[in-house]
């Protein structure tokens, strides 16, 4: 039986001068995993040209697409490029985050998993980022628990999703931002979807560019709009 197909969604702002690099390091990754594979770039509301940046590397990396949304928002373009893919499994990658052992961990599970999730916070994984950041995962894993009655540890990250989990799910979802696959994850769980969780090695490659500051009061104000659409 051939191995199933992965449609890699990659969020985009703001990343002209990033993604050349990231991009090749991210195509070596893959070639390593036998798996047919699309990656396709989301770009959303960039003012540096990242997505002619992105279409002008299409030639370089057979099987890379782009597509643009015209506002910055991650959810959005995570979800808008879920729904524009059609292989197997929607994956979930940053331009800074990626790994070609994940899909591979995938591939190894089989049909037992409809989601899998990199967790930061899974028995065996390695969270090298600072102090600060690893406390915000904590906070976020008791919100998660205590706010929303979900057992996962980390919803945020590498995560693998069947298309069938999509398909029923995603049309539910109404959070974007930086909430679509807690959501999407939280929603899934409650409908009985077999999710696994592995252990992630995590290791920023460069300094972070999202602001915990603005994220916190966000991040409340979604998770206590999700729980009441739930």
């Amino acid at each position: 039986m051939a191995n199933p197909a992965f449609s890699i969604v990659i969020p985009v702002h703001n990343e002209a001068d990033y993604m050349p690099g990231a991009l090749a390091e991210l195509f070596a990754e893959l070639s390593t995993v036998p798996a047919s594979i699309e990656v396709l770039i989301a770009e959303n509301g960039s003012t540096d040209g990242s997505a002619a940046v992105a279409q002008a590397l299409i030639p370089n990396h057979p099987g890379l697409s782009v597509i643009s949304l015209p506002t910055p928002d991650y959810g959005a373009a995570m979800r808008d490029g879920f729904e524009a893919t059609d292989g197997d499994w929607a994956v979930n990658f940053d331009i800074d985050y990626f790994s070609g052992d994940f899909l591979n961990v995938v591939l190894d599970l089989g049909d037992s998993a409809d989601i899998v999730l990199a967790s930061k916070r899974a028995p065996g994984a390695d969270d090298r980022r600072s102090m600060f950041r690893r406390f915000a995962t904590w906070t976020f894993n008791k919100l998660l628990r205590y706010g929303l009655g979900s057992r996962v540890s980390d919803t945020h990250g590498m995560k693998a999703i069947r298309r069938q989990v999509i398909a029923d799910i995603a049309p539910q979802c109404s959070s974007t931002h930086d909430l679509f696959d807690t959501e999407l994850v939280v929603r899934a769980e409650r409908a009985g979807y077999r999710i696994v969780e592995v252990p992630a090695i995590v290791e920023e490659k460069r300094e972070t560019r999202s602001s915990l500051v603005t994220r916190v009061p966000r991040t409340l104000r979604g998770v206590i709009a999700i729980r009441r659409n739930l």
